[in-house]
């Protein structure tokens, strides 16, 4: 029995476990890594359940019924923070997505919208709206090849979401991020309802694969212990690990630098591959959403020092939108971080970077005004 109630106590002790503010160091990066951190399998085993606030929110899925949208509905289902689940897809079979997650044994209440003319209802009081929805990478694509079907994709659910729950945080999935965050936002601003702080593009799974990746290289047993902080966009070289950031403190040779980067970078493109195109990374992405669905939920609901990556407007560098650690609070971001303190090697790679970053976002706001 002692080894139960211990076993409780750790869970417990890692829902309370947060990420370090960046700002707490002279140097803008992590402290050590603490004992514990909550993760995806922590709540979906019960830590919130255990020793978490519980709260009743309501949270959209849209593009339930794909390979993202599925597994990940599977995932909010089970999160103990989520009192209603509403799934929408133009398919139909999202009604049978919707009867298969309501057999799992949460709280939450589970319901299916098919179409645009459900969309409303879909939207109706939702306090967290997550967009995964669009067509998935085949092998030889690259995220921006994407931009032709999910931008205009995008632009329909957004003004759905402006219309209908414009004070919703909004997370996008949809590829390119790049372009699609910046999407939104023009759509709400077309709408009157645009709110910095409520729209956020999902790049999580960089800080997963950063993680996992550097775990491995390193020898760590327990990637949840590590942290990465992974900055820029969420496209090829956009995508910027910080390693010279990561906790706990180790070194890397630029051999190794190089090749963990281009790793992470690509990362998408070794699962299409490995995949032989029957799909892309869609179990890895919706266990990524989950978490960083989980975090936002953490923040509506009041728990403090929630810091997480995400691509956000940010006047961290020339980019009007940039991923770097945010503060999430009951308002969405809190606060964006800066980059910290980077190497000769991340000042390059930034540089070199940021005019396809920029290009990209510009190419999402001119889809709004072509």
């Amino acid at each position: 029995m002692s080894n139960a109630v211990g076993a409780a106590a750790r869970r417990v002790g890692a829902l309370r476990a947060q990420v370090v503010d960046p700002a707490s160091s002279s140097r803008q990066t992590p402290q050590e890594a603490p004992s514990a951190r909550v993760g995806l399998v922590d709540w979906f085993f019960g830590a919130s359940g255990i020793g978490g606030k519980r709260a009743s929110f309501t949270v959209a899925v849209l593009g339930a019924a794909g390979g993202i949208g599925q597994t990940l509905s599977a995932f909010i289902k089970a999160n103990p923070k989520v009192a209603e689940l509403r799934l929408y897809d133009v398919a139909p079979v999202v009604r049978g997505v919707a009867a298969d997650v309501s057999h799992v044994n949460t709280r939450a209440k589970v319901s299916g919208y098919v179409g645009d003319d459900e969309l409303e209802a879909c939207l109706r009081g939702c306090d967290l709206v997550i967009i995964p929805a669009g067509v998935p990478r085949k092998p030889g694509m690259s995220r921006d090849d994407l931009f032709g079907v999910n931008a205009g994709i995008v632009r329909t659910l957004c003004e759905g979401v402006a219309k209908t729950c414009p004070n919703a945080i909004v997370n996008i999935i949809s590829n390119p991020v790049n372009s699609t965050v910046p999407i939104a936002a023009e759509v709400f601003k077309k709408h009157g309802c645009y709110d910095a702080r409520k729209l956020l593009g999902v790049t999580h799974l960089d800080v997963m694969r950063a993680k996992t990746f550097v775990a491995a290289a390193k020898g760590f047993d327990d990637p949840t212990l590590v942290d990465v902080p992974v900055i820029g966009g969420h496209a090829g070289t956009t995508i910027l690990p910080l390693l010279s950031q990561t906790t706990p403190r180790c070194s890397f040779t630029p051999e190794e630098v190089s090749a963990l980067t281009n790793r992470i970078q690509n990362g998408g493109t070794e699962v299409v591959e490995a995949k032989g195109g029957a799909g892309s990374a869609t179990l890895s992405m919706a266990a990524a959403a989950a978490e960083f669905a989980d975090a936002c939920l953490r923040g509506l609901s009041g728990e403090s020092g929630i810091w997480a990556c995400a691509y956000v407007e940010s006047k961290a560098t020339r980019a009007p939108f940039f991923a770097t650690k945010v503060l999430l609070g009951r308002n969405g971001v809190e606060r964006v971080a800066g980059t910290g303190t980077l190497s000769s090697y991340e000042k390059r790679a930034l540089e070199s970077m940021l005019p396809e970053l920029e290009a990209s976002i510009k190419k999402g706001i001119n889809f709004l005004h072509s």
